[in-house]
């Protein structure tokens, strides 16, 4: 093992909820966030999970609301919490020591779409002065970095579904080579555009459920695709002299990471699964496991056919002792770039309360998958927990987390 990072601090912003216990608490629940969104008129797919009562001003100021995007207020609100977990005060640190990698595959496209509007109505001077600090992808850790002091290095990476779990594994990487003693790394997305969902839906990608609640249907045998979800979540890392030399509590570590890509397809997973497989694989190895160590999958499953069948396959081949495997999803829907960073959290908050969430909407499990899928939450020791992703691109992305 190339040296593991010291997890700290936890933030989330879901559809479940705003903050790490009510998120947590909506997941374990096993209710589907999924509603009808009026708001993605005229696409012909109006299902989406929606963060609940998300109000800007009130948790970031009125100024800081309005010079950033909504992909942006999400990692803020996420950040701040995570810092408060880990005890750490930006105004206290040596911002040179401090980096960040946040993973994001939308930027603020809703401020582009709205901008393109503006300026067919009213030509150029109704376009914002604010659109490109808006629409640009980095602007979540531009703006997360002069909030809070951040002079390190800071990084978007954008490997599309992918992207939360790449960022995390990048920041592994930063750490082990000591470019920095705390590394803030996550993901966050706020895709909820008509465009978009048009878009996704043109793809035969999206659940057209009749029923919101049962939409999102990871590993089900009646699944039609998923339901687009927004959200954040954010881990603090550290190099774990650093975080035991300021008695910070340690919730778990991030232990080994691995990506690849499949150069099989631009939106189609590989059939056989070969990418993500060497992923895990290779996250395995980094963390010095082997497969039998593996408590609990926290699975990509996205409730589409051809999607998660694949990763069903590979986690039978590379899993024989069958660990319990579930997807968030079922609760949350698909938040695309930020998927992988919540679904990290979820890893860390298993291990620490002994939690296995199980998959919402799991009503019939497809007979093909020989899983043990979990449908309701478990509850047992759980010490190491392998979470992956998969993107458009052929993207593939594993962690494996472990207790402390």
């Amino acid at each position: 093992m190339s040296g593991a990072a010291a997890v700290t601090g936890l933030g989330l912003v879901t559809p479940a909820g705003i903050g790490v216990a009510e998120s947590w608490a909506g997941i374990c629940s096993g209710r589907a966030t999924a509603q009808v969104d009026p708001r993605l008129a005229p696409s012909p797919v109006r299902l989406a999970c929606r963060v609940p009562g998300f109000d800007p001003e009130r948790a970031l100021g009125a100024e800081r609301a309005h010079r950033t995007a909504r992909f942006g207020q999400f990692a803020l609100v996420a950040v701040a919490e995570a810092l408060t977990d880990a005890g750490l005060d930006p105004a206290q640190w040596d911002g040179s020591r401090v980096g960040m990698v946040l993973g994001n595959s939308m930027g603020g496209l809703d401020a582009c779409v709205l901008a393109q509007e503006a300026m067919r109505d009213g030509g150029a001077r109704a376009v914002s002065p604010l659109l490109l600090p808006h629409y640009l992808s980095n602007m979540a850790t531009g703006q997360t970095a002069i909030a809070h002091r951040i002079t390190g290095p800071c990084l978007v990476v954008s490997t599309a579904c992918a992207s939360g779990a790449t960022a995390i594994g990048t920041a592994l990487d930063m750490l082990r080579a000591r470019r920095c003693d705390i590394v803030i790394a996550g993901g966050t997305e706020a895709p909820l555009t008509p465009v978009v969902a048009t878009g996704f839906a043109q793809l035969g990608a999206l659940s057209r459920a009749d029923d919101p609640k049962r939409a999102s249907r990871p590993f089900d045998s009646r699944r039609d695709g998923f339901v687009l979800a927004e959200g954040a979540g954010i881990v603090i890392l550290e190099r774990e002299d650093h975080a035991r030399a300021r008695g910070a509590h340690i919730h778990a570590r991030v232990a080994g990471r691995g990506e690849t890509a499949d150069a099989h397809h631009p939106v189609a997973p590989h059939p056989d699964g070969t990418g993500l497989e060497r992923a895990v694989r290779d996250a395995l190895a980094d963390a010095g496991l082997s497969p039998s160590d593996v408590d609990h999958v926290n699975a990509h499953a996205t409730g589409t056919p051809r999607g998660d069948a694949a990763e069903a396959s590979v986690l039978a081949r590379v899993f024989p002792h069958r660990p319990p495997v579930t997807s968030v999803k079922g609760v949350t829907g698909h938040s695309l770039g930020a998927a992988g960073a919540i679904e990290t959290v979820c890893a860390v908050l298993s291990i620490a309360h002994r939690t296995i969430p199980g998959t919402a909407n799991l009503h019939t499990p497809d007979p093909a998958h020989d899983l043990h899928l979990v449908p309701s939450t478990l509850r047992r020791p759980v010490r190491a927990v392998l979470t992956h992703s998969v993107g458009f691109g052929g993207q593939n992305a594993a962690l494996v987390v472990t207790a402390p």
